[in-house]
C-alpha cells in the first residue's frame, strides 16, 4: 500500500472548494500489470498524481554527526490533461541540534511535462533552483531552503543504487480493490555522497537514501483516510566480509469514519529478493505519543513493529520529536503532517539488531 502524501490532502481541500472541481486524469496512464523499468521512472504525461520521493540518513564523514533529509517532487494534473502542477518538499533534520527545517513550493507549470529520460525536474523559489536529475537509482539532487528561518540550509547529493529495485505488490502495481490500481516501486538502498549545509555549516556526508516512485495515486483520495508509512533499513550481522542489509516497507491505511485499518508492505532480503507482506503478516503498535504545540495534533511517536514470519520484533523511535510540517495554502488553510528520521532497535530471531527508519503520519 502506498503512502498518502501531502498533495493528496491538498487535493481533498481543492475538491471541497466550490470554485475548484478537479477531474482526475488517469486515462493517459499505462495500463500494464507489471511495472516496466526504466520506462516507469519517466514522467507519466498528464498523470493524475505521481511522485519521486527520497528520505534517509546521512553522516558527516569526519565527525560522525548524523542528519536526515526528505526531498520529493510531486506532479499532478487535475483538469483533464490541460494543466500540469508541481509541488516540491524539502526537509533537513538535525538530531544533535534538535532542529527541523523545511521548505516547499506549489504551482502551475508553464508547460506539460514529457516522458523523457533521464529525469530533469526543476522547481524555482525565491531565486533558488531545486533540481532532481537522473534515472534508475543514479540521481543528482540540489536544493537550498528559503525564508528567514531557513538561512544556511541546503543539500547537494549524488546517489548510486546498491540493491536492485523492489517492486511492491510483487509486480510494481498494487491492487486496492474496486478497480483501483496504482504503481509503486522503490530503490531501498541508494549509496549517497555530497554536501549538506546545516545552520550555515557545510558537511561532507555519506549514507543511504530510500527512493519511492509512485503513480496513478489519485483514486484513493478520501477525506476519511489517513496513512502511517515506514521505511526501515536494518544492518544485520555480516557473513564473513559480506554486509547483510534488510529493508521493510510497512504501512497502515486508517479509515477514521469506520475505525477499520488495512495494512500492506514488503520485505527485501539481503540477496535482493522481495516478498509481499499482507496485513496479517505484521503489526504496528504505538507505544508513546507526541502532541504538536503548533497544530495540537496528537501523533504516534514510538512504535513497536513486529513481523513474525521474518522473526523481527522492533522499536522505532524518532530522533527529533518535532518533525511536523505545516504547509500553508491560499493564506487561510494550513495542512499538517509528520515525517521524520527515526532509529530502530530490537531483535531478529532473538538476536539484537539495529537500523534506521523514516516514518510518515498523515491525516491524524
Amino acid at each position: 500500500m502506498m503512502r498518502l502524501p501531502i498533495v493528496l490532502l491538498l487535493t481533498l481541500f481543492l475538491t471541497a472548494c466550490s470554485t475548484f472541481k478537479p477531474f482526475p486524469t488517469t486515462r493517459f496512464d499505462p495500463a500494464a500489470t507489471r511495472a516496466e523499468l526504466p520506462r516507469e521512472e519517466a514522467v507519466h504525461p498528464q498523470n493524475s498524481l505521481e511522485w519521486w520521493y527520497l528520505t534517509g540518513h546521512l553522516r558527516d564523514q569526519a565527525s560522525g554527526e548524523e542528519f536526515g533529509i526528505e526531498y520529493v517532487f510531486f506532479h499532478f494534473n487535475l483538469k483533464d490533461g490541460k494543466d500540469d502542477y508541481q509541488m516540491v518538499n524539502v526537509a533537513i533534520t538535525d538530531p544533535k541540534g534538535q532542529r527541523f527545517n523545511y521548505d516547499y513550493q506549489l504551482g502551475k507549470l508553464p508547460r506539460l511535462l514529457t516522458d523523457s529520460l533521464p529525469l530533469r525536474l526543476r522547481e524555482r523559489k525565491a531565486g533558488q533552483v531545486w533540481k532532481f536529475d537522473g534515472q534508475e537509482g543514479a540521481y543528482q539532487l540540489e536544493a537550498a531552503l528559503t525564508g528567514k528561518n531557513n538561512a544556511g540550509y541546503a543539500l547537494s547529493l549524488r546517489t548510486t543504487p546498491t540493491k536492485p529495485a523492489l517492486l511492491h505488490g510483487g509486480t510494481g502495481y498494487e491492487n486496492y480493490g474496486q478497480g483501483i490500481v496504482a504503481g509503486y516501486y522503490s530503490y531501498p538502498r541508494l549509496a549517497t555522497t555530497g554536501t549538506l549545509t546545516v545552520a550555515g555549516q557545510t558537511h561532507q556526508v555519506s549514507g543511504d537514501l530510500w527512493y519511492d516512485r509512485q503513480w496513478n495515486a489519485i483514486s484513493i483520495v478520501r477525506k476519511d483516510l489517513g496513512w502511517d508509512w515506514f521505511s526501515i533499513r536494518l544492518d544485520e550481522p555480516a557473513q564473513g566480509e559480506v554486509p547483510q542489509t534488510t529493508e521493510l516497507m510497512l504501512n497502515a491505511l486508517n479509515n477514521t469514519a469506520t475505525g477499520q485499518q488495512l495494512r500492506n508492505g514488503s520485505y527485501f532480503s539481503p540477496a535482493g529478493e522481495g516478498a509481499h507482506l499482507a496485513g496479517q503478516d505484521f503489526t504496528l503498535t504505538p507505544l508513546t505519543y507526541w502532541t504538536s504545540p503548533k497544530s495540537k495534533k496528537k501523533y504516534p511517536a514510538t512504535w513497536r513493529v513486529q513481523v513474525p514470519a521474518q522473526g523481527y520484533d522492533l522499536v522505532v523511535e524518532p530522533l527529533v520529536p518535532q518533525q511536523e510540517l505545516a504547509l500553508r495554502f491560499f493564506h487561510a488553510f494550513t495542512m499538517y503532517y509528520w515525517e521524520g528520521m527515526c532509529k530502530v532497535s530490537g531483535t531478529h530471531h532473538g538476536q539484537p539488531v539495529a537500523g534506521r527508519a523514516y516514518v510518515e503520519i498523515t491525516n491524524r
